[in-house]
């Protein structure tokens, strides 16, 4: 008996020592202060660790079991009717294989241009679309040239095998001279989006994300070369 009234009278002056009771004399145990000092610490840390997500995009595509690793289009589509196009877009750039690619030399015909880069997975997802869309205009009015925002070469050069891609990709990753070309028409870190052009160098379209289907790219192209 005499031993429960003195265990009981130990919780009793820890409790009161928490509180900040004057006169109370006995200290808690060093462990529990040790334990109420890591759960401290645990609470800050999940609590920081939780306002950095809300504050960051890719935090919060992580948490809504996304692995992205970037921000993604949300798959929209934008015409914009020939009277009310901006100037036509000047922009040049060297390809996986060493060659130069000038907007220049694409005059008079429709171009479709495609930010991408090898890690995204949704420009994997289109890039069979991409290649089937490339090779039924070839020759018939219409040129795809894709901008490379992240790789280097031989990442790209990989990726162009692995997908049996066929028409080349500006490496815009040093210089992002490409990039700001397009300034206005491709926001920042929005991968993929691709480009219609029409045969003046202006924008004529734009699909902001993946191609919701091939068909869309399709019709865009086409009526643009109709004009």
């Amino acid at each position: 008996m005499t031993r429960a009234r003195s265990a009981s009278s130990a919780i009793t002056t820890s409790s009161a020592v928490g509180a900040g009771t004057p006169g109370a004399s006995t200290a808690p145990p060093r462990p529990r202060r040790r334990l109420a000092t890591v759960a401290l610490a645990v609470s800050i840390t999940a609590t920081l660790g939780l306002t950095g997500c809300s504050a960051d995009p890719l935090a919060a595509q992580y948490k809504e079991g996304s692995d992205k690793g970037y921000i993604a289009g949300d798959g929209s589509v934008t015409t914009i009717p020939a009277d009310e196009r901006g100037e036509k877009i000047s922009f040049s750039g060297v390809d996986e294989s060493g060659e130069t690619i000038d907007s220049a030399d694409l005059a008079g015909q429709v171009t479709v241009v495609n930010f991408w880069y090898a890690g995204c997975a949704p420009c994997r997802a289109e890039a069979p679309q991409l290649q089937e869309l490339n090779e039924k205009y070839e020759g018939k009015g219409a040129s795809f040239v894709g901008v490379n925002v992240y790789d280097q070469a031989e990442t790209a050069t990989s990726f162009n095998k692995t997908y049996g891609i066929t028409y080349p990709s500006i490496l815009d990753v040093d210089s992002g001279s490409v990039k700001l070309a397009f300034t206005g028409s491709v926001p920042p870190k929005a991968v993929p989006t691709t480009i219609v052009l029409d045969k003046e160098g202006r924008v004529a379209s734009r699909i902001l994300g993946q191609l919701p289907a091939e068909s869309i790219l399709d019709t865009l192209v086409r009526e643009t070369i109709a004009e």
